[in-house]
């Protein structure tokens, strides 16, 4: 099967986050272990949804490593002109949910497998192609953090990995780690009409709001910088707010769900630490022995922070044939796998200005650029 008649056949299955993944993650394990690929699934603790790790070629050490999820957002509320989960073809352009985000890169690797396989087949293949392939990504890289420990055990340490998120095929070295939080504000309930004589949570959550907005100033001021982003400084943003339960009544707790997005020589904790020393002054100014705030940590990934001149950077570029060096404004699995010392990029077919958009679509011309890049790959990996 070609990049295209896989891609047909993941677009097919509606794998949305929130929902199981069970079915597409069959397919390609069928699909891989009839090729002759080694593969463990690695399955979450509901036994719901499942990653799979598989390997073509040569065990031991060495080889290269392509990373995606399985994974898409959902289509929900979206105005699709057409049918999010069937391929569609219109001119040069292929729709639907997940062609670039990024189904379209998983299907390419799985192409580059097949062509692996038959190398393999032929013993001409002399180190071995390396997929690894998540769940939940899209919900802040829940399904890596339960993989990421058995790579290396299962697969043996990569050369290097090339996580296929969508860059236009060009190679990104960086992109910011992200930590989400909630924070609970504690008052104490009431008759409004005699508000003053209460602690409003709400009022309280406010005032917090207040000191992730100075904190986001003080970054745009004093912190960081990285001219490679867009934004080039690390940024704090509030999401969600809630609390109360009607209108008379003074809120006795309030949430506030905020996420950090920070720079590689920033780290996260010191611009938490910054918001826990204002949640505490803004707790003392509301003169009440109720008031609270309390800081949880809901999710975090690393960054990726793999330097310009490094030897993956250069393999890669050359393999795609495209020398420009970017860094992206949204997260990936890469830091995690950096983390565990295996150099790492971003490299895949396609745009994040089509990601999680009504009528997701992705250029012909970009799938045959990623299949071209892994035909190289798959080459060199016979040397």
């Amino acid at each position: 099967m070609n990049t295209l008649e896989l891609l047909e056949r993941l677009v097919a299955f509606p794998s949305v986050s929130a929902d199981g993944n069970l079915p597409i993650i069959g397919f390609i394990e069928t699909f891989l272990r009839e090729r002759g690929a080694t593969v463990e699934r690695v399955t979450d603790a509901g036994g719901r949804k499942a990653g799979l790790l598989a390997r073509i070629g040569p065990a031991g050490d060495g080889g290269v490593l392509l990373s995606g999820h399985t994974d898409v957002v959902p289509v929900t509320g979206q105005d699709w002109s057409r049918e999010p989960f069937r391929l569609t073809r219109d001119g040069a352009r292929v729709y639907g949910r997940g062609t670039t985000d990024m189904k379209g890169f998983v299907a390419a690797a799985l192409a580059a497998a097949g062509q692996a396989a038959g190398q393999a087949a032929g013993q001409g293949l002399m180190r071995p192609l390396l997929l690894s392939l998540s769940w939940d990504e899209e919900l802040g890289c829940l399904g890596i953090r339960q993989m990421i420990d058995r790579v290396i055990p299962v697969l043996g340490r990569p050369e290097y990995g090339i996580v296929g998120e969508p860059t236009l095929m060009r190679v990104a070295n960086g992109h910011k780690g992200k930590g989400a939080y909630l924070a609970t504000c504690r008052g104490t309930a009431g008759h409004s009409a005699m508000a003053p004589r209460f602690c409003n949570a709400l009022h309280l959550a406010a005032d917090f709001v207040g000191v992730l907005r100075a904190e986001q100033t003080r970054l745009m001021a004093e912190g960081a910088r990285d001219a490679a982003y867009d934004v080039t400084c690390s940024t704090v943003h509030a999401g969600r707010m809630a609390g109360g339960v009607a209108l008379n009544i003074v809120p006795d707790s309030a949430t506030v769900a905020f996420e950090i997005r920070h720079l590689a020589e920033e780290p996260v904790a010191g611009i938490l630490d910054n918001i826990r020393a204002g949640a505490a002054r803004a707790v003392a100014a509301a003169g009440h022995p109720a008031a609270a705030i309390e800081i949880v940590e809901t999710n975090l990934y690393p960054g990726l922070d793999t330097p310009a001149g490094a030897e993956v950077v250069g393999r890669v570029a050359a393999l795609a044939g495209d020398t420009d060096r970017i860094k992206v404004a949204y997260g990936t699995e890469a830091g995690f796998f950096a983390a565990k010392g295996i150099p790492t990029v971003v490299c895949g077919p396609g745009s994040m200005d089509q990601g999680h958009q009504p009528d997701e679509f992705i250029d012909l011309s970009q799938l045959a650029a990623c299949d071209a890049m892994l035909d190289r790959l798959v080459r060199g990996l016979c040397r």
